[in-house]
């Protein structure tokens, strides 16, 4: 056994172990230096986006971003809120100020905006019924901010126009 392992060392030849190199970059990294997906980062949030019938706005304001948020489940359940967002990195902080109480950080993944599967319990003051905001997910449909503005609720209330 003892001349199998010397001869395995003198396979090696003397020369040093490779260094380990450090750890490639993710797979989303990745993607975004190639230019395949936006760099959440460096993307502006303004837009339309949209999920089956759900809407949500963004447009710029005088201090960060108004937001607007359409839920529709039908003629029974809906949800409807604005309110402003800033941005810190990857998070939207919303504050929905026609919802007292209702205040979260979403996940702006460039061309997405991801609630949290979990909000306060004032934000359901947003919605009728069982209906609810919560793990609302919805991408980018469009990134002008006049589209953005256009955008009604069920009951026609504009939920990112400009404020008077």
């Amino acid at each position: 056994m003892l001349t199998v392992l010397s001869n395995l060392a003198g396979c090696h030849g003397g020369q040093p172990a490779p260094q380990a190199t450090s750890t490639p970059t993710s797979l989303e990294a990745a993607a975004i230096e190639a230019g395949v997906i936006s760099d959440p980062a460096n993307t502006d949030p303004t837009g339309l986006y949209t999920r089956d019938r759900d809407r949500i706005c963004v447009v710029p304001s005088a201090t960060a971003f108004r937001i607007g948020i359409s839920v529709d489940y039908g003629d029974t359940y809906h949800c409807s809120a604005q309110g402003e967002a800033t941005r810190a990195g990857e998070d939207l902080h919303v504050e929905l100020t026609d919802t007292p109480g209702c205040n979260f950080d979403a996940r702006f993944e460039g061309d997405r905006i991801v609630f949290p599967g979990r909000l306060p319990d004032a934000c359901q003051k947003a919605c009728s019924s069982r209906g609810s905001l919560a793990g609302l997910s919805a991408e980018r449909m469009s990134d002008s901010p006049s589209e953005a503005s256009a955008l009604r609720d069920g009951r026609g209330r504009m939920l990112c126009a400009s404020a008077k």
